[in-house]
């Protein structure tokens, strides 16, 4: 069982719901459900912040409904995760050549940055290795 997200302004420690998104071009402020895994530019609020959240002069706050039952797995959430292990199981690892960059590596497939724990990614779903293999 993973941790339980907490807000994320100062001194705050109530258990996150809402999930908090600048979009810096349209001068929108993104107020939705948790976020499946914390985003390094988003931020997590609690029910007593996400309410009280205001946006500076100029902006808009778009607020998503924040269902307190979709903060668990619906069926097809777990059948589209169970779908992308599938997939990721059937897809052959090819070993790198001599001298070429490792899927692993900074500069890997597509010359992108990969987590080495990470296997395959479909959407927002990610196949991540076991640590001993």
């Amino acid at each position: 069982m993973s941790p339980v997200r907490r807000c994320s302004r100062t001194a705050c420690g109530r258990p996150a719901v809402a999930t908090l998104t600048y979009v810096y071009a349209d001068s929108t402020a993104v107020l939705g459900p948790l976020a499946t895994y914390a985003e390094p530019h988003c931020y997590d609020l609690c029910a007593e912040h996400s309410e009280r959240l205001t946006a500076p002069r100029g902006w808009e706050v778009v607020r998503l409904a924040i269902d307190a039952a979709s903060s668990r797995p619906s069926g097809d959430d777990l059948e589209a995760l169970a779908n992308a292990v599938r997939e990721a199981a059937r897809t052959p690892r090819q070993e790198p050549s001599a001298g070429a960059a490792s899927p692993d590596s900074p500069g890997g497939p597509a010359g992108r940055d990969t987590d080495p724990m990470e296997v395959a990614r479909r959407g927002h779903l990610r196949v991540l290795r076991s640590p001993e293999s």
